[in-house]
């Protein structure tokens, strides 16, 4: 991905903002104008389309998780630490970014379009192949219970982050998701530990 400029930065947070508050539907290069205060020209100059601007945020999203991921399957930490530090990872970054979460977590936004499902996919991947990575190591040491197929704990550690930030988001980001995703992995710890 190109480096983006400060307005298409702009352009970006706006969009992230819309969705968050009135959904995709409500995502439209008029309202977006209205938001930043360009003209729509203005933003066709930054943006093809909507389309851009969407896969731009995915593009972002997946460098996030490289430079979170990338260094995970590499590392001789201990399987359970890295873990624990992905899902506080997770829940910090929303806490500090909520809207984030309506683009995230909406699979709808993205369904129409090829390219938007590639890449969303794209990012479940990366998640999916760094925590696989752990766990399988974590397996051969045994810290983690080699009983059960390492796809399945992919399951339930990215399940559990999905349930609690959506549920967190459809409450109106009313309870402590901190707490509440420090609790539930203590939970998942236990669960993984051989």
């Amino acid at each position: 991905m190109t480096r983006l400029t400060d307005k298409q930065k702009q352009i970006i947070e706006a969009t992230i903002e819309i969705i968050s508050e009135k959904s995709i539907q409500g995502l439209t290069i008029k309202n977006l104008s209205k938001k930043i205060g360009l003209t729509e020209g203005a933003i066709y100059r930054h943006f093809d389309s909507k389309i851009e601007i969407l896969l731009t945020i995915l593009y972002s999203f997946q460098n996030e998780a490289k430079n979170l991921l990338g260094n995970y399957c590499n590392s001789e930490r201990p399987a359970l630490e890295m873990i624990e530090e992905i899902f506080q990872h997770h829940f910090e970054y929303f806490v500090a970014r909520p809207a984030v979460t309506s683009v995230i977590f909406s699979e709808s936004i993205f369904q129409n379009d090829s390219r938007l499902i590639k890449e969303v996919f794209r990012l479940l991947e990366m998640h999916e192949k760094a925590l696989t990575c752990i766990i399988v190591k974590g397996q051969k040491t045994k810290e983690i219970n080699a009983n059960i197929e390492a796809k399945e704990f992919v399951r339930i550690i990215i399940g559990s982050i999905r349930y609690m930030v959506t549920k967190w988001r459809l409450l109106k980001f009313e309870f402590d998701l901190l707490e509440e995703g420090r609790l539930m992995l203590k939970a998942i710890k236990e669960l993984l530990k051989s």
